[in-house]
């Protein structure tokens, strides 16, 4: 396989409300639908729908939420082999989406807290022989550290959520892709704090923290990439977002599919941006995400 994807499995509960509640508040919402997620599982059919041999390594549990959560994984023609079928839940995030398209989550495990060392060592044959091997942090920091040491080919990690991981597993990254409040929590994870949010900074921190390259993700406002030739802002189409849900996962698998193709950092990139811009025009994650024969939105 091009890509091995080692992460997290999840079904998404999402509901949508007119606004984002308060501390305390009950607002009536609507919605319940249960469609299929995990930061792991988007970023592998993202980059199986933009031309990528992909396969996923991660578990499910024995529960009626495991047959949507892999609905896409299937339909997109990921390498299915390595995810097991575990006793317990499937992952769940339950998700809320305002009016304006953005988005709060919150993520329970399930079988994904399964995806730990002793099990991804299981899969060495598999993350060994992949050219790119993509990384979250929706599973155990054990098992993130096992894929790093399995991987020969890049390593590219997109640590979301934050978690605390080995920090010569985590510095392995090339890149690094995070957005600028992940960017700011690796940095203090690294010992390497910086009072300055804006991206330039950010990413000039992050090179020196040890990382051979960096791509920030700025929403609206595009990307940047930066290694130790430079750094270049990516920009992104203009369009209106409907659910910003998944977003970031789309760009990610997007990013390692081009990669895979033969594009370079910022070119890899320029392409991510106009896939990401395309999913949040559609609701939910997965089936947001462009097949590689769809029009994308441009960058005016």
């Amino acid at each position: 396989m091009s890509i091995v994807v080692v992460g997290s499995i999840n079904a998404d509960l999402t509901v949508r409300v007119a606004r984002h509640p308060s501390p305390g508040e009950t607002l009536m919402g609507n919605g319940g639908g249960v469609t299929a997620g995990g930061k792991g599982a988007n970023q592998a059919v993202a980059a199986a729908l933009q031309g990528a041999s992909v396969a996923m390594v991660s578990a499910v549990g024995k529960d009626p939420y495991a047959a949507p959560a892999t609905e896409h994984l299937r339909a997109a023609g990921v390498d299915m082999h390595s995810v097991a079928e575990v006793d317990g839940p499937t992952g769940l995030a339950v998700i809320t989406v305002a009016d304006d398209g953005e988005n709060s989550i919150v993520v329970v495990p399930g079988a994904n807290a399964t995806v730990d060392a002793a099990y991804v060592d299981s899969c060495a044959d598999v993350i060994a022989a992949a050219e790119i091997v993509l990384l979250q942090g929706e599973i155990p920091a054990d098992g993130f550290a096992a894929a790093v040491r399995h991987a020969t080919g890049r390593v590219v990690v997109n640590l979301a959520p934050v978690i605390e991981v080995d920090r010569d597993a985590l510095l392995q990254a090339d890149p690094l892709m995070a957005n600028e409040h992940e960017a700011g929590l690796i940095l203090e994870q690294l010992g390497a704090g910086i009072s300055s949010q804006e991206p330039a900074d950010l990413a000039q921190a992050l090179l020196g923290a040890g990382f051979p390259s960096v791509v920030l993700t700025l929403g609206g406002a595009g990307a940047m990439v930066a290694d130790a030739d430079g750094s270049t802002p990516i920009a992104t189409p203009k369009v209106s977002a409907v659910d910003t849900t998944g977003a970031g996962d789309a760009f990610a698998g997007a990013f390692v599919a081009r990669l895979t193709a033969g594009d370079s950092l910022v070119q890899a990139a320029e392409h991510a941006a106009r896939v990401g811009a395309f999913a949040v025009t559609g609701e939910g994650a997965q089936a947001s995400y462009p097949e590689v024969t769809q029009t994308l939105p441009e960058v005016s």
